[in-house]
């Protein structure tokens, strides 16, 4: 305790906020609780199978057409979002030929272009606006739906003639108004929700696997 006052004197921050700055431990939920909860999320998840296969079926119409799936998501979900649209240019499981897929936050140089000339808010929407054709899918990633980028790209998806597929969960925030299809995990929780929306991803890649690609 001592010690984390002096650091925080030499800061200039014990001053200020006195000991209110001290960070007491708390304690954290055992393991077997997290997967308790983690259980209760998944049963509760049952009654979006129908979602989730409509989903699926509409992403491999799209790739089956010609189409490309784009992918977004911001921290965590930004890490969904790259791994989803690597299975499609890799493989999941089997060995089939490789499918278009982009990922909107993986290019740094990208983003940060668009944020500093027209804001953070459009950083997907202005590449959807130039990469993406009518009849293209894009997925997006937000636990609480209502993150403004996203949002931003499933309207500018919709004029373009996109299919659009929100993973969220919550109550689906503002995104759940922009999207055909809004798959919405019943759980307010960021973990639960990111780790339905890793299962979800992976359902829809065993469809694709399944699929007959020539």
């Amino acid at each position: 305790m001592h010690r984390l006052k002096s650091k925080l004197r030499r800061r200039g921050l014990h001053a200020a906020f006195g000991d209110s700055m001290v960070l007491h431990k708390q304690k954290s939920p055992s393991f077997p609780d997290t997967v308790s909860d983690l259980r209760n999320v998944l049963e509760a998840c049952t009654e979006l199978s129908g979602a989730v296969e409509h989903a699926g079926e509409a992403i491999v119409d799209s790739l089956s057409n010609g189409g490309t799936m784009f992918t977004c998501g911001n921290g965590g979900s930004a890490a969904d979002a790259l791994h989803l649209a690597e299975e499609l240019t890799g493989k999941f499981r089997r060995m089939r030929r490789a499918l278009p897929a982009i990922c909107l936050n993986a290019d740094v140089a990208a983003l940060t272009c668009i944020a500093n000339d027209f804001g953070y808010d459009r950083v997907f929407a202005r590449q959807v606006e130039g990469l993406a054709c009518p009849g293209d899918a894009i997925v997006g990633f937000t636990t609480s739906g209502n993150s403004p980028n996203i949002c931003r790209a499933f309207q500018t998806a919709n004029e373009q003639g996109l299919i659009t597929i929100l993973l969220s969960g919550k109550d689906g925030g503002e995104a759940r108004k922009f999207s055909r299809h809004a798959i919405i995990v019943p759980s307010h929780s960021t973990a639960r929700i990111q780790e339905v929306h890793t299962l979800i991803l992976h359902q829809w890649l065993e469809v694709i696997d399944a699929h007959p690609w020539p």
